[in-house]
């Protein structure tokens, strides 16, 4: 099988392509976690409920593959320790004058607040912007999502503003608040600037 996405490391956090056969493991930590997942979860307007539990989690997985094939979309797990603690896809892959993506994650509940995906963000983008030339990608979230934004904020991500309604979410439309990056606003890549930040002494 052609790996349609490379294996990115730093410290303890692993970001890896992911495969049909952790269909398993993702249901078991989703099921895990539905209470700190479920608000989050995308779902469809005429169909009630979240996608998880409307699909199974291979046939999501199916999805994500073909459309990584497809030169669309780049699934991956993301490991803490060498285990899978999350995931994170980068969607909407778009060449041309446009040369940009989108990028979406969830992670357990158990980890979360260490720093784990902020590593993974940084990770991928700097992956899509130093090897693969992309030029702009983009992180919407809910507004009431507060560990979510916490991950943009450490990472530095602009804000560019309010979208309305934007995309089906736990049952209704939901707003979302958009922030992206330019590749030239991080031309020694986010990972670096980020632990240049964590590194330097306040004043």
């Amino acid at each position: 099988m052609v790996e349609l996405a490379p294996t990115l490391n730093f410290r303890d956090v692993t970001v890896r392509p992911i495969r049909l056969r952790d269909a398993r493991e993702v249901e078991r930590l989703l099921l895990e976690n539905r209470g700190w997942l479920e608000r989050w979860e995308a779902s469809l307007p005429a169909i009630p409920g979240p996608l998880v539990t409307q699909f199974s989690v291979r046939q999501a997985i199916r999805n994500l593959l073909a459309n990584a094939r497809q030169g669309l979309g780049m699934p991956y797990l993301v490991e803490y320790r060498g285990r899978v603690v999350g995931q994170l896809s980068v969607s909407g892959i778009t060449g041309g004058s446009l040369n940009s993506a989108s990028l979406g994650y969830w992670i357990v509940e158990e980890v979360a607040g260490h720093g784990i995906i902020p590593t993974a963000v940084a990770l991928v983008t700097d992956y899509f912007f130093l090897t693969r030339g992309l030029h702009r990608m983009e992180i919407c979230i809910r507004p009431e999502n507060g560990p979510s934004l916490r991950v943009v904020q450490k990472l530095a991500f602009r804000y560019e503003g309010r979208r309305y309604r934007y995309i089906h979410i736990d049952g209704d439309w939901r707003d979302h608040e958009c922030f992206a990056l330019v590749a030239e606003e991080v031309p020694d890549g986010v990972l670096a600037r980020w632990q240049h930040t964590v590194n330097t002494p306040a004043d």
